[in-house]
């Protein structure tokens, strides 16, 4: 299995959106030999912005099932929309398709089996290669859900990828917040880099991811942006990392050469210059963080799903 060597999983969380989180993943993604990307946040997926990435294939993703009425078989009784808590059935008897649930109530209960409950096309996974190797990123339908079980899906190929061409690394960009989707990119992964920046809510946020982690038993390191723009918050937080016995491996400034990386279709390090003194800083990062990877202080491997 991956020749051998001990396939590692650096997860880029931030606890709350605005942080800076992607930019940050991107450059990691540029700086580090090789690996394999993933964007793990399928509801709102950014990072193929600034990776450049020709698409190599791309499948279906069923995330669940949805109820369909059979109109030769339906007799109109209305135990169907008698028993459905979803106001999933209209009027005339038809189901809409983005008010169902998908629990099969009405399929169980309807007397002439005139409700067939059928997979529900949620999104699609795609896997593409980049200049800094491959990546598989997914796209989730407007107003579905399941979006814990495409990041699983997401992480599930990334893992393959990396299995089948050698590569000892994952570095996955996941999601705001603590919900779902930040549960399922963190199972199972070696490393989680939280990138705040010096606001009270901030901090609050990464006190809730840095707890969610806990219960992983998941190593955490922080980097802070922008940590100029309010550096009497920037202390504050900086103490709670400490007395959390959370490493802090970097303070980026705020630098609008994020942006113009953005514009450029590229990550801050591939700027001409390679991004001045934030670059720099970067750079620091990213050694940093091959330091906690290759110390062993991570996770045991261990299949995701």
């Amino acid at each position: 299995m991956n020749g051998g060597r001990l396939m590692k999983e650096l997860v880029v969380l931030s606890g709350k959106g605005g942080t800076g989180k992607t930019s940050v993943a991107a450059a990691l993604a540029a700086l580090a030999g090789p690996k394999v990307i993933a964007d793990c946040d399928v509801d709102a997926a950014d990072l193929h912005l600034v990776l450049r990435p020709r698409l190599l294939r791309r499948e279906d993703f069923f995330g669940g099932h949805v109820a369909v009425r059979d109109e030769a078989l339906c007799t109109q009784c209305g135990r169907c929309r008698e028993l459905c808590r979803f106001g999933a059935v209209g009027e005339d008897f038809s189901i809409s398709r983005t008010s169902c649930e998908g629990c099969g109530v009405c399929a169980w209960f309807c007397a002439e089996q005139a409700i067939e409950m059928v997979p529900r096309l949620s999104g699609e996974l795609l896997v593409s290669e980049t200049p800094h190797g491959p990546f598989v990123h997914a796209r989730l339908g407007v107003a579905e859900e399941a979006s814990g079980k495409l990041v699983t899906e997401v992480r599930k190929a990334a893992r393959r990828l990396a299995e089948e061409q050698n590569l000892p690394l994952i570095i996955a960009d996941g999601s705001p917040g603590v919900g779902c989707p930040v549960i399922a990119s963190l199972a199972n992964a070696s490393l989680l880099l939280a990138v705040t920046e010096p606001s009270l809510s901030a901090l609050h946020d990464l006190e809730r991811l840095a707890g969610l982690a806990r219960q992983f038993r998941l190593p955490v390191c922080a980097c802070l942006n922008k940590w100029d723009l309010a550096p009497a918050v920037s202390a504050q937080i900086e103490t709670w990392l400490a007395e959390n016995g959370i490493p802090l491996l970097a303070r980026l400034p705020f630098d609008p050469a994020f942006v113009a990386a953005q514009v450029a279709g590229c990550s801050l390090v591939e700027l001409p210059g390679g991004g001045g003194k934030t670059g720099e800083a970067l750079r620091q990062l990213w050694s940093g963080l091959e330091g906690l990877l290759g110390d062993g202080a991570v996770a045991p491997e261990a299949a995701v799903g």
